[in-house]
């Protein structure tokens, strides 16, 4: 069974191995989903505005995005996001997204903001 669709959520980067994540401005991500394909947009800490668009099979994301950087830099790069139920969290998700950066592995973990 999979979980609940992505679909006019928002989450924040709580962690990550390739950067350090400011806890006061983090990255912040809005997701759209419709038949299977996922989009949205982010912004928030280094970045001053990303883009992604992916495709979701069952609790995984093939993610491929873009961004512009706040000191002018630009990236793009693919990922894998899983979507879990959040722990910490009831009735909550977060995506835990595997990427190579440099050759290296990396994780990044991300919560759903919730409604006050």
């Amino acid at each position: 069974m999979s979980l609940p669709s992505l679909d006019g959520r928002t989450f924040d980067m709580v962690s990550s191995t390739a950067s350090r994540v400011d806890p006061a401005a983090p990255t912040r991500f809005r997701y759209s989903e419709a038949d299977g394909v996922v989009w949205g947009d982010y912004r928030g800490d280094t970045v001053r505005e990303g883009r992604f668009v992916a495709v979701r099979r069952g609790d995984e994301i093939d993610v491929s995005f873009v961004h512009a950087l706040l000191d002018g830099g630009v990236v793009t790069g693919a990922a894998t996001s899983r979507i879990e139920a959040d722990p910490d969290h009831a009735g909550s998700l977060r995506l835990v997204e595997e990427f190579e950066q440099g050759g290296v592995q990396h994780r990044s973990v991300c919560t759903e903001v919730l409604p006050r």
